[in-house]
């Protein structure tokens, strides 16, 4: 039992600071929609339109340099140390390759916001600045994250945080200028939140690095030579631990797109219930995502000591830690329900709806904790293709299929509405939950020697 316990202090000493870092990136974005409402809704409306088309191509990015973290977890454990800054350099090249193709998706994104039906024009033209300006921040985020994942990948996870709140400090004052055309600056409504967030992103990168670079405890993460070239082994083995959780992140997001697309048709008060209720949910999932991002580090690093037990005890200490944080956030959830929704909207039928949702939320809560934290063992085992194949089949072959049943159609019961797609939504997250789990038990029962020459790759 002491042995549960004393992980559970080293994975939670991991897991704050990364839970501060991820609420300071949503405040960002709260900054954002706030300031340009402040201007007229439709520059909200053209940043929330220019979001929904960054956040699945910034993540895909994202994805492919998670791959990052275990690879330095286990060379950290395994006291290899040497091997961590060329790797780490690799993992810069694969984020320039990464920006390239995020920046040339981003200046092609027109055509897609002027296909969709009955979109403002005007409201169009603001989406398409606002990507044009934030592509020029890719580079930065994805660079920024470089430096991120070898600092937790080092089970440094204070900086991160640091930058976190560094970014939204920043981002206030810059968005100020931008937005609203100071110290001899044009106004660009919602266009200058892109040239806002992209100045922000590159900001936070150059922070890290130069965080980085003085470090006493990084001073042995360095190469004797200011110059590499890409590496094709190196970088092919990064990017196939990478693409599934790539694959696997752009599935999910582009999963509740097309949910918040089918559901837009059914009304005012529909929509505005959905968005409360996934706005809430999401801030939720930031206790759960963060401790699969600490599992990732202590799982490797364990592998890397070539300590499989010491592996097994932290992937379930994870999922214990896990459940009983699910357990409060569901209570909570249940309990203010109502208070919470009328936080974001006045209209009694809209209030109804969330509530009803958020009970719907506090039953997933548990199915997407172990789902999420499950990812996170599976990435420090680099066992990240059966993420891509679970997630896949939990997401769009069961959730979205199962949800539009319900939703939209007559076959199972009466057509259920919002409430239908968020039963889909426990559909999927449980059989994910219940995949990962067999997955993981599969995993640990393989022969010692597999396990640790599967992390050594």
């Amino acid at each position: 039992m002491q042995k549960y316990l004393t992980e559970a202090r080293q994975l939670l000493a991991l897991a704050i600071p990364v839970i501060f870092a991820q609420v300071a990136q949503t405040a960002m974005g709260f900054v954002d929609t706030v300031m340009a409402g402040d201007v007229s809704a439709t520059d909200m409306a053209a940043v929330a339109v220019g979001t929904s088309i960054w956040l699945p191509a910034i993540l895909f990015g994202h994805g492919l340099l998670l791959s990052l973290t275990p690879v330095v977890a286990q060379y950290n454990g395994s006291g290899r140390r040497d091997r961590i800054a060329f790797q780490v350099r690799q993992g810069y090249w694969l984020a320039a390759f990464a920006s390239l193709l995020v920046m040339v998706v981003l200046y092609n994104a027109g055509y897609v916001i002027r296909s969709m039906q009955n979109i403002d024009p005007v409201m169009a033209d603001k989406a398409v600045g606002y990507l044009h300006a934030l592509l020029w921040g890719a580079p930065g985020y994805l660079f920024f994250q470089t430096a991120r994942n070898q600092c937790e990948g080092l089970a440094k996870t204070k900086p991160g945080m640091v930058m976190g709140f560094l970014g939204l400090l920043v981002n206030i004052p810059v968005n100020y200028i931008f937005i609203y055309g100071h110290f001899g600056m044009p106004a660009l409504g919602g266009v200058g939140c892109g040239v806002a967030t992209a100045s922000v992103y590159w900001v936070m990168f150059i922070a890290m690095k130069i965080w980085v670079s003085r470090a006493s405890s990084m001073r042995d993460i360095r190469l004797a030579d200011r110059f590499s070239p890409p590496d094709a082994k190196a970088l092919s083995r990064l990017f196939k631990l990478g693409l599934p959780v790539a694959l696997a992140l752009f599935f999910e997001v582009t999963l509740f797109a097309v949910v918040a697309l089918l559901v837009s048709p059914m009304g005012i008060v529909e929509v505005a219930g959905h968005q409360i209720a996934l706005n809430f949910s999401s801030l939720m999932f930031v206790l759960p995502l963060s401790l699969g991002a600490a599992t990732t580090i202590r799982v490797g690093f364990r592998l890397g000591q070539g300590s499989t037990e010491g592996a097994r005890v932290a992937a379930w200490t994870a999922q214990g830690v896990g459940m009983s944080l699910s357990l409060l956030t569901a209570l909570f959830t249940v309990v203010f329900r109502e208070q919470i929704a009328l936080l974001y909207n006045q209209n009694p039928a809209v209030v109804a709806l969330a509530a009803q949702l958020m009970l719907l939320a506090a039953i997933y809560q548990f199915s997407d904790s172990i789902q999420v934290i499950g990812s996170g063992i599976l990435r420090g085992y680099k066992d990240t293709r059966a993420i891509f194949f679970i997630t896949f089949i939990a997401y769009w072959v069961l959730g979205l299929p199962s949800g539009y049943i319900l939703a939209l159609t007559d076959w199972v019961v009466a057509p259920m509405g919002p409430a239908g797609f968020w039963t889909g939504f426990i559909i999927g997250l449980t059989s994910s939950a219940i995949m990962m789990v067999w997955r993981i038990l599969r995993l640990q029962r393989q022969p010692e020697a597999q396990l640790l020459a599967r992390a050594a790759r």
